[in-house]
């Protein structure tokens, strides 16, 4: 059995043995139950290699056959970049975990067990190598996670997991919809059918742009809904408010990135053409979505509810670099997928923590904590500077490579003078001015996140009546009072994020190195694109020859 195979299987049998054994055995085998794919995964890194870039490596590959009659196959598979989401995903498994210990009280075997089957299906996403095992596997995240908001989540839950599940579901039937279209074309072009990604991404990119483009707005319908991109965000901030804190570590850590990284790996290189046309819509759709969200960030109370609506902002420049259709923000773009998930994960983790004590999120109720919890003002404040991008942790170095790469991607020409690109700049859509809006983004940033840590860390003491600082951890369920400051278990949650975070922002070549060769193969496989097709090239050097589809398309980064 491969390691992948593990993966995928042990989060569920997991989940089946917390499902049958006793509740006070739960949590103790669904710890268990993902500690070991990290384990599993830390055996295939170690054997994995990195050096090969954008090829699955054997012995991560495996297909078996399912349905022969329309050739759809179980297929499965790694890459660089799917290695390092699966690796972020069973990540915070355990983290998640540990920090439902005390949170959760009822329904405990329920709980334990739709988190494993999440997880199943979530690192299905990555692997997936087949685009209806893709979809199986990306619309059955909807199923735990709606289950845990509607059980586990705040007042407002059963709304909110219909919004979520609603949004999303009827954005993913319009990518299934682009999906079977371009099964259908490869079916009339070769008289074969077929799903496996590589020969789909070959057939679609050799279709016109008229129908491209269709096929590329019914992939954003999907993927930009679960990012979420402006405007189809508004499910987001309510579903983060509402769910329990895991739900929402797990929301901001993965599930967003299904988004983003169905972008990476089906929009742009089914669609290569159609991107390069619309990369300019997508980009100022970005760019409103990072200044716009930030705003909204500014005046609210509820301070869940501003770290949700800061990911739509931070997830603005995730997808403006990957418009920006160069190696720099394609590797930023990567880069950012990972430290979001550490960063914004381990920030909703501390407000979690704070609601168990206090049991409210709101800035008019908390102040001052700094003399009160010592140690969770400290995590505090290191993962909201990482949140902000300070230089030296982790948030820094993909935002920046996202903005550089916007404004170096050469959207603003010379004209008339027979020259083509500016100095220093690489064939792009979008130019300058996207990179000069997104980073008003920057700032903006900086300042709901140090107005919002300036509220809750410092300044006099204030706390919600009651509670006074004496046991208000109240314990639910049995439970004995949570400390004041935070205890063992949950600084040990909060230090593998912190170090990560830390390790990222200070040495990133690692990660850089191994991003390099996809990167660079996918931005070099757009400008073959952008060459070939005069339509698609502005440039006064442009060759002007017929449109042909990229043999980089068949093996994806």
């Amino acid at each position: 059995m491969t390691g992948l195979a593990l993966l995928l299987l042990v989060p569920l049998l997991a989940a089946a043995l917390v499902a049958l054994s006793p509740s006070q055995r739960a949590k103790d085998l669904a710890l268990l139950g993902t500690l070991a794919p990290v384990a599993v995964f830390v055996w295939m890194a170690w054997t994995f290699d990195w050096s090969r870039g954008a090829a699955d490596v054997p012995g991560f590959v495996g297909a078996a056959d399912w349905f022969a009659p329309l050739n759809i196959r179980l297929s499965l598979g790694l890459d660089t970049v799917s290695m390092l989401l699966v690796g972020l995903t069973v990540l915070l498994g355990p983290v998640c975990v540990l920090a439902s210990f005390t949170a959760v009280t009822e329904r405990v075997r329920t709980y334990y067990a739709w988190l494993l089957v999440l997880q199943t299906a979530m690192t299905g996403v990555f692997a997936a190598r087949d685009v209806v095992v893709f979809y199986i596997f990306f619309e059955f995240t909807l199923v735990p996670l709606y289950i845990l908001i509607s059980l586990w989540g705040s007042t407002n839950r059963r709304a909110a997991a219909t919004k979520f599940f609603l949004y999303t579901f009827t954005g993913s039937l319009v990518t299934l919809a682009g999906l079977v279209y371009v099964a259908y074309r490869h079916h009339a072009m070769t008289g074969s059918w077929t799903f496996e990604f590589g020969p789909l991404a070959q057939t679609c990119a050799a279709l016109p742009l008229p129908e491209q483009g269709l096929v590329f707005w019914a992939l954003m319908c999907g993927f930009a809904v679960k990012v979420p991109l402006f405007p189809v965000h508004t499910w987001l901030p309510l579903a983060h408010t509402e769910a329990p804190t895991a739900g929402s570590v797990i929301l901001a850590g993965v599930l967003l990135k299904l988004g983003t990284y169905g972008l990476y790996r089906f929009a742009l290189v089914m669609c290569p053409a159609a991107a390069i046309h619309y990369a300019p819509v997508v980009g100022v759709l970005a760019v409103i979505g990072i200044v716009y969200a930030g705003l909204i960030c500014w005046v609210q109370k509820d301070v869940k509810k501003l770290v949700a609506y800061s990911s739509v902002s931070h997830l603005g420049f995730c997808v403006l670099g990957l418009f920006a259709l160069n190696s720099i923000g394609l590797t930023g773009s990567v880069l950012y997928m990972i430290n979001h998930g550490l960063s914004t994960g381990a920030l909703f983790l501390l407000i979690g923590m704070i609601y168990e004590r206090y049991h409210t999120r709101s800035l008019k109720e908390l102040g001052g904590l700094a003399g009160r919890m010592p140690v969770w003002s400290t995590f505090m404040v290191f993962f909201a500077m990482a949140s902000v991008g300070l230089p030296g942790l982790n948030g820094f170095v993909s935002e920046f490579m996202c903005l550089f790469a916007a404004f170096q991607a050469d959207g603003f020409r010379w004209q008339g003078a027979g020259s083509g690109l500016l100095p220093g700049a690489t064939p792009g859509e979008l130019g300058p001015l996207f990179g000069f809006f997104a980073g008003t983004g920057m700032i903006v940033t900086a300042m709901y996140i140090l107005l919002m840590v300036g509220a809750v860390v410092w300044g006099p003491l204030k706390e919600p009546h009651g509670h006074g600082g004496h046991g208000h951890g109240h314990g639910h369920g049995g439970h004995a009072p949570l400390p004041t400051d935070l205890s063992r278990r949950e600084i040990g949650v909060l230090l593998p994020l912190a170090a990560l975070c830390l390790l990222l922002g200070l040495y990133p070549r690692p990660l850089l190195h191994v991003l390099e060769a996809p990167t660079q193969q996918m931005a070099q496989m757009l400008d073959d694109v952008r060459r070939n097709n005069p339509s698609l090239n502005r440039s006064p050097e442009g060759v002007a020859a017929a449109p042909a589809a990229p043999a980089a398309a068949a093996n994806p980064n």
